[in-house]
């Protein structure tokens, strides 16, 4: 899989959390710990950016579920 690919599912995968969860991505951010811009958010979703670990783990509690579950790609529909 290339770095890219993973980066889109990845990104969906965030997505479809927050959709499940009614969270708009405004709501998402102002649920991170920390400083959290809106525009990472959708960096994030859509695969532009790589986040590191430490970003991947506040999304996954901002989201009230495990980083495994959130990292969970093989849940995620992967039409990118």
């Amino acid at each position: 899989m290339e770095k890219a690919e993973l980066l889109k599912i990845i990104g969906k995968r965030i997505q479809e959390i927050r959709n499940s969860k009614e969270y708009s991505q405004v709501d998402l951010a102002g649920k991170i710990e920390g400083v959290f811009d809106t525009t990472n958010v959708s960096r994030i979703e859509s695969g532009r950016t790589n986040p590191t670990i430490y970003t991947l783990h506040r999304i996954a509690e901002a989201l009230e579920v495990s980083l495994s579950e959130l990292l969970n790609i093989e849940d995620c529909e992967t039409n990118i």
